[in-house]
């Protein structure tokens, strides 16, 4: 529920990942990753999550 209310503020990062996704797509040499990109996403979701969360918790 607190991340698919998050994903909205997070469109840029989640954009970014998805574009990187498309680009790699198909590398068969394993050195392409996206994993900064993921990170990015998800730190984002997490950080306005833990606001929402906290706020439920008290």
């Amino acid at each position: 529920e607190f991340e698919e209310r998050c994903k909205a503020p997070c469109t840029r990062p989640l954009k970014e990942y998805q574009a990187c996704a498309k680009r790699i797509q198909g590398d068969e040499s394993g050195h392409k990753h996206c994993t900064g990109q993921y990170f990015d996403y998800w730190q984002c979701v997490d950080k306005c999550v833990a606001t929402k969360l906290f706020t439920h918790l008290k």
